[in-house]
């Protein structure tokens, strides 16, 4: 039996009708919208996302994100102090690697939230010396420069990704969208992984010295983790790569190649913490280090005085 052309409209504007709300384009549309805690908690890592990218990119490549990929810049200024650093061939390989997989990051945070431009950045060689002269409590002579040798680059480095991942591991309880703790728990298996292997670079070394200063890649680490802790104001939570030995997994071993709690389990930090290791001023409200007008995003903004 054939259906005639009305028949046919009808029927399909009762299905319409019949059909449960949740199919409305209207419902889908706001199904795909993520709750504000998400996109806040979600945007507010972009600040570590630009700095990492960044950094790996100028030291391995020479240049940034306005060469790389310009549309994930979003317009913001250029990085302060970048360069090139000198290292050798697999040093090298390892930063270019780490580089892109930060440009990726940025892609991927920002297909899902619509995220900020990037904020200024002092990547400057001083800017580091300052961090490294403040672990010391004392003026380092020459001055440490992260892009003068391949040691002094990955020593740097391990000033970075592990902040990003204790953020992301503090972020994952908050998040309530699935795409949210599905992309939180993707940058977070690759951000443990650089860590992971620029402290098993530097491990390898531990007990050599760094030139020209005499002291070993163990306590640059050691020195390193000490005031991140005091910075961020929440007990332990950065290990050097060697402790005394109640300190190691299980308190059985000095060896700290990952550092985690005494459950080996990876540390949490808030936004909060994090900005007040990444400003160096131990203070959310006070803006400087690597950020000197600050952070970037709803969370970070929350803390700086009104304009």
């Amino acid at each position: 039996m054939s259906l005639s052309a009305s028949n046919i409209t009808f029927a399909a504007l009762l299905i319409l009708l019949l059909l449960p709300k949740s199919y409305s384009s209207k419902t889908i549309k706001s199904n795909s919208l993520l709750p504000q805690v998400d996109v806040d908690l979600l945007e507010f890592p972009l600040n570590l996302e630009y700095l990492e990218a960044e950094f790996f990119l100028y030291g391995a490549y020479g240049y940034g994100l306005n060469k790389i990929a310009p549309n994930l810049t979003k317009g913001g200024p250029t990085p302060i102090g970048a360069k090139r650093g000198k290292m050798d061939y697999f040093t090298r390989d390892v930063i270019k690697q780490f580089a892109l997989q930060e440009v990726g990051h940025l892609r991927a945070i920002q297909s899902t939230v619509k995220g900020f431009p990037r904020p200024l950045l002092n990547l400057s060689a001083k800017s580091f010396a300052k961090v490294v002269d403040s672990a010391f409590e004392k003026q380092l002579v020459p001055s440490f420069d992260p892009y003068s040798s391949g040691v002094n680059f990955l020593l740097a480095s391990y000033l970075i990704p592990y902040v990003g991942l204790t953020g992301y591991v503090g972020a994952s309880p908050k998040l309530q969208d699935p795409k949210s703790k599905r992309l939180v728990a993707g940058l977070l298996g690759v951000e443990s992984g650089q860590d992971a292997v620029i402290r098993a670079l530097l491990y390898e070394h531990a007990h050599k010295k760094v030139k020209p200063y005499g002291i070993t890649v163990a306590e640059f680490t050691n020195r390193f983790s000490q005031p991140r802790n005091k910075l961020g104001n929440a007990g332990v939570k950065d290990e050097g790569l060697v402790v005394v030995e109640c300190e190691g997994a299980k308190g059985f071993i000095t060896g700290n190649v990952l550092a985690g709690d005494k459950y080996s389990v990876a540390f949490d930090r808030t936004p909060e913490e994090i900005l007040r290791i990444v400003y160096g001023s131990g203070d959310e409200h006070k803006p400087g280090g690597f950020y000197p007008k600050g952070a970037d995003g709803h969370i970070a903004k929350s803390h700086l005085p009104k304009a």
